[in-house]
């Protein structure tokens, strides 16, 4: 292909002032080849760098592609995040503290200094049975309970009721959450003999490492198949306050959000590989975790244990699942005949056993289909 140069003027008068008829002469901006193609220069030289052509540029093609196995458990994985709705919201004054206890000595000190405060009380009083009077000896007052005698057993005996009142025992694994006529006071988690203050109300909470197994609930697959689906949830309480306080029931609390969870991640199917369960495992984990985090309650692992198609399509993917594997079968059948014919075909032909036009080579490939076809029929191959 060949270009054709436009002739430019040697000199050419310029115009002196916009009245003037003369224009300068330019270059014409059009290189006309033989096919009679026209190509701007400008985009070949632009003598005007910051003025933008006129021109649209071509956009890029796009094509759609679908992504990769990958790709798509990648997502699966992540849904836990994404689907992320916002944390509920919690008093943020309400968190765990360590409440104010005594070592158990104490109150039994209290205690037996309340009940010792209580015999001589009665002994003033000349009070005591004979024989204990025997034993103290005469008594030192004239006898009979006046105010101060009463006074001293009111003293006395509420002293030791607070002392005795307060002993408690902590066990491990256990913890206590104190409350004083509603208000949050504290947490104990020590263990052995402790004395905590008789007027605060006690709630028991067990923050060991507990598992719950649900009974199966619904869910749904990728392509929207109803699932039937028992989990087993490994959890404990991390902040007793907020798991007593924050909610009323923190159990019935998780339940729903691990029913909500299900109904919002794709589970993998009955019989999908070891990568899809453990991705919707990690989703499930995710999800819960985040849900029941705020209210004190730490999630470990969201397992499901079993998966099956709901009653109302289990017998439809039951066919549908037995129909994809008598075509598997039959492929794979009709794969292995049609290879052992063309190998059968082509020893005899390599041999000079046969020669065989393309009319005979047809029937001969048809006899032994069907005759190898009806063989591994007959064995069950």
């Amino acid at each position: 292909m060949t270009t054709t140069t436009p002739h430019i003027p040697e000199h050419v008068p310029e115009s002196e002032g916009p009245d003037d008829g003369f224009v300068a002469a330019r270059p014409a901006r059009l290189i006309h080849t033989e096919s009679t193609t026209e190509i701007p220069v400008h985009l070949l030289f632009r003598e005007e760098p910051s003025a933008p052509p006129a021109e649209e540029k071509p956009r890029p093609a796009v094509v759609a592609h679908r992504p990769p196995p990958e790709k798509e458990d990648r997502d699966t994985r992540d849904i836990g995040v994404r689907a992320r709705a916002s944390a509920p919201g919690v008093d943020p004054e309400i968190v765990e503290r360590p409440a104010r206890v005594l070592p158990g000595i104490a109150g039994v000190f209290a205690g037996v200094c309340g009940a010792a405060g209580c015999a001589v009380t009665a002994w003033w009083a000349g009070v005591l049975p004979p024989l204990a009077a025997e034993a103290f000896g005469p008594s030192a007052g004239a006898g009979g309970l006046g105010p101060a005698q009463w006074a001293a057993f009111a003293g006395a005996g509420a002293f030791g009721l607070f002392g005795f009142g307060g002993l408690a025992r902590g066990r491990t694994g256990r913890a206590w959450v104190l409350e004083l006529f509603g208000r949050y006071r504290g947490t104990v988690r020590g263990t052995g003999l402790l004395w905590v203050n008789p007027l605060l109300l006690r709630r028991r909470v067990d923050v060991r490492l507990r598992h719950w197994r649900g009974e199966p609930l619904p869910a749904a697959d990728r392509g929207g198949v109803a699932l039937r689906v028992s989990v087993l949830v490994v959890w404990r309480v991390r902040d007793t306050a907020r798991a007593t306080l924050g909610v009323e029931d923190h159990e019935g609390y998780l339940r729903a959000c691990v029913e909500a969870a299900l109904l919002r991640v794709p589970v993998a199917a009955p019989g999908a590989g070891r990568g899809a369960v453990q991705a919707t495992q990690d989703a499930l984990t995710r999800l819960v975790a985040a849900d029941a985090g705020p209210v004190g309650v730490e999630v470990c692992a969201v397992r499901p244990l079993r998966v099956e198609y709901a009653p109302e399509v289990a017998a439809a993917m039951h066919r549908r699942r037995i129909a994809a594997l008598d075509a598997r079968h039959r492929a794979s059948v009709i794969g292995a005949v049609v290879d052992s014919v063309e190998d059968t075909v082509t020893r005899l032909t390599m041999r000079g056993l046969v020669d065989l036009d393309d009319y005979e080579r047809q029937v001969l490939v048809k006899d032994l289909t069907v005759a190898f076809y009806a063989g591994r029929g007959e064995t069950g191959a």
